[in-house]
């Protein structure tokens, strides 16, 4: 059982108390805010001209699409900096250690699921687009898109691996050494990674009901995570699934308003894409994962 959980014991007994985590959860949120003054630059300029009744959102669209595209990312990067700073300073950790059990970050793996799930997700666009094509307009403009492109390569790595790396990893052991055991945190870490996405504009236009598909992912990478004994596969889709949305479609009630290849037109709706994803996507991925890794006694390493 010691190295079924091997990557969730990491952290160090001395500096697991959960205090520890809640003092690094809102340092990493004062980076982030530190990272939103040019944001909020825009938002009270803005504000203090002709946008005086509008909201931040409706700010943001009123922005040349690649400017807000920039400030909505840069806070990532910032508090991707609080984050090693929490780990190294805070809990005299190596960033390793919440990264992976293995004796280093395993690139390879990384590679794998970039690969693997930039492959499926173009699989499943193109598939919608060739049976829908009415659903979509061509959006291309090339120095746009090239700007855009160029952003989305520095930024959305970041933006995506903090996720994995707070949810999956930083948290997920954090409440690990609060309950001693591996499936309440999925479970919280799940939930929570779900309900920070409430107030997503997707929210609004697909109703609270894509809080499921959301805690639904949550569980998705968790579960990977605590099978592989490491984030190393969960950071490769997250980066590879928001990448590909920015560069592949954009629409106008998305969080992220990009100068995408195309852009989509239709109505959309819930229900057929929470079914794919969480019924169909997702196991398929979590069984060529676990013939590719020889993952096994799923029960102890989920339940344990």
């Amino acid at each position: 059982m010691k190295n079924q959980n091997l990557f969730l014991e990491n952290c160090l007994p001395e500096k697991s108390n959960f205090l520890y985590y809640l003092i690094g959860s809102l340092i990493i949120i004062i980076f982030n805010l530190i990272g939103q003054i040019p944001l909020f630059y825009y938002v009270s300029k803005s504000v203090s001209s002709e946008h005086v009744n509008t909201g931040t959102l409706d700010i943001l669209n009123s922005l040349d699409s690649n400017l807000a595209y920039f400030l909505i990312l840069f806070p990532f990067l910032i508090a991707f900096l609080g984050f090693i700073f929490v780990i190294k300073k805070l809990h005299r950790q190596s960033f390793k250690s919440v990264t992976t059990s293995r004796s280093k970050i395993d690139i390879k793996r990384i590679i794998f699921s970039f690969l693997y799930w930039t492959t499926l997700s173009s699989i499943i666009f193109f598939s919608d687009l060739i049976i829908s094509p009415d659903n979509f307009e061509l959006n291309f403009k090339v120095f746009p898109f090239l700007i855009m492109l160029i952003i989305s390569i520095i930024f959305i790595p970041f933006q995506s691996a903090l996720e994995e790396y707070i949810f999956r990893g930083y948290l997920m052991q954090g409440f690990s050494k609060m309950f001693n055991n591996r499936w309440m945190p999925l479970i919280l870490t799940s939930f929570i990674f779900g309900s920070l996405h409430y107030f997503n504009p997707e929210v609004d236009k697909l109703g609270p009901g894509l809080i499921i598909y959301y805690i639904g992912t949550g569980f998705f990478f968790g579960i990977i995570t605590l099978m592989d004994e490491g984030i190393e596969l969960s950071i490769g889709l997250h980066v590879a699934n928001n990448l590909m949305t920015a560069i592949l479609v954009t629409a106008e009630w998305t969080s992220f308003q990009t100068e995408s290849i195309f852009k989509d037109v239709s109505e959309p709706s819930l229900g057929v894409e929470l079914v794919v994803f969480l019924f169909i996507v997702y196991p398929l991925t979590m069984y060529i994962f676990s013939k590719k890794f020889n993952w096994f006694n799923w029960r102890n390493k989920i339940f344990s």
